[in-house]
């Protein structure tokens, strides 16, 4: 049986949710991000990017380089509402399939050549979608995932293409090395160094020497520019889930102690969701007293793994929750409904400045431990005064008071 991979990807997904909403936005230059001076690009249109424009971008370079442009604060609940209706569509649809994030997804089509025939299929998929929703979206069909998703990347805006077995490497052949995932900035500017700039010179180059100048990573491009790479489709599940508990020595009523738990749990689920390139849709509070009896509440919200987001969110469930005043045994966090995530901080909110600090935190984080660095509001106020240094070598504190 061929194997046929599809990849579905929205176009332009938060402009294109925008221009749903107010009519008057179509083919016009839109910016989607934090509005003022100290904002980021979370998503630009097409008209846009002919100016350099991309996203990641500050929005006041974004705005010097194409002045024409409409500038909209995102709101992230409307389209992780547009990204569920997608969701339903394809799960109603395709008996398995990846959400690769909020707007991207894979699906295994293979063996339906048998019945309706793949491309066919695809077709009618992307057009159920396009009329349910209003949303663009393009799509890629081949015998592998990355082939498939390089594919959809070529027949963008809201088109599909559809590349024939044995033909991956005459496809791949002629586009930069910038259109195979996993060649970021740091490798593209190796490989061009290299004088290498198009796929078919990857296609001709040594595997050895590939993996001599790139390590693991030169394997995994070569495979790719060869069309070979084909990574396994990991299956959706709506209930996919972190959490973590903390069971008390002795069981108490105090609310700082109680408050402060929670929060260095909810701060640290969110560092394993960022370190992870995830993202929740869905946060619960649990407590158990000391009768043993337990409750939960959860809600749901738009997709985020931003600290500031997640941590008041989950301090004002526990607030709800706790109403019995008795004395607690045990408090956990979860968060669930959990999907791949492009989108790691809440770009409509933050500033430059945020952003440059949740990656710093994250990447001391990740060199020390996740305990390494903390907010002083999830250690307490007892713990103001007590530094490490880090030139040392001991792993460095943030702390700062906070009055209760």
């Amino acid at each position: 049986m061929k194997k046929q991979m599809l990849h579905l990807d929205l176009d332009t997904f938060f402009v294109s949710c925008e221009r749903l909403i107010d009519s008057r936005l179509q083919k016009r230059p839109l910016l989607v991000g934090g509005i003022g001076d100290r904002g980021v690009v979370a998503a630009c249109s097409y008209e846009t990017r002919h100016f350099g424009v991309h996203s990641g971008m500050p929005m006041k370079v974004a705005k010097r380089l194409c002045p024409e442009a409409v500038v909209i604060r995102g709101d992230s609940s409307i389209y992780t509402k547009y990204s569920h209706m997608v969701t339903e569509i394809i799960k109603e649809r395709v008996p398995v399939f990846e959400k690769a994030s909020i707007d991207e997804f894979y699906a295994d089509l293979s063996g339906m050549d048998k019945f309706f025939g793949s491309y066919k299929y695809a077709s009618e998929l992307r057009q159920k979608i396009i009329s349910e929703t209003g949303l663009p979206i393009s799509f890629g069909l081949s015998a592998n995932k990355i082939v498939s998703k390089v594919a959809t990347g070529e027949a963008k805006p809201n088109n599909q293409l559809r590349i024939d077995s044995g033909f991956e490497k005459s496809f791949l052949a002629p586009l930069s090395i910038r259109k195979i995932p996993s060649v970021g900035e740091k490798t593209y500017q190796i490989l061009r160094n290299l004088g290498v700039d198009k796929v078919s010179v990857v296609q001709q180059m040594p595997l050895e020497m590939m993996i001599s100048v790139l390590g693991a990573n030169g394997k995994t491009i070569w495979k790719r520019a060869n069309g070979i790479d084909n990574p396994p489709l990991i299956p959706f599940h709506e209930r996919k889930s972190i959490s973590t508990e903390r069971t008390f020595t002795k069981d108490t009523i105090d609310v700082v102690k109680l408050r402060t738990t929670i929060f260095a749990m909810a701060e640290n689920l969110a560092f394993q969701l960022r370190r992870a390139d995830k993202l929740t849709a869905c946060i619960a509070v649990k407590i158990r007293y000391s009768d043993f009896n337990t409750y939960t509440k959860q809600i749901k919200i738009s997709y985020t793994s931003a600290d500031h987001v997640l941590v008041p969110a989950i301090l004002e469930l526990f607030d709800k929750l706790y109403q019995r005043r008795l004395l607690i045994r045990l408090v956990g966090v979860k968060f669930s409904h959990i999907v791949t995530g492009n989108y790691q901080i809440n770009l409509f909110d933050d500033t430059e400045e945020m952003l440059n600090l949740y990656n710093a935190m994250d990447a001391i984080r990740g060199k020390y431990g996740e305990s390494s660095i903390q907010r002083a509001a999830s250690m307490g106020a007892k713990t103001i005064g007590r530094f490490k240094n880090p030139f040392n070598g001991e792993p460095p504190v943030i702390l700062a008071h906070r009055k209760h």
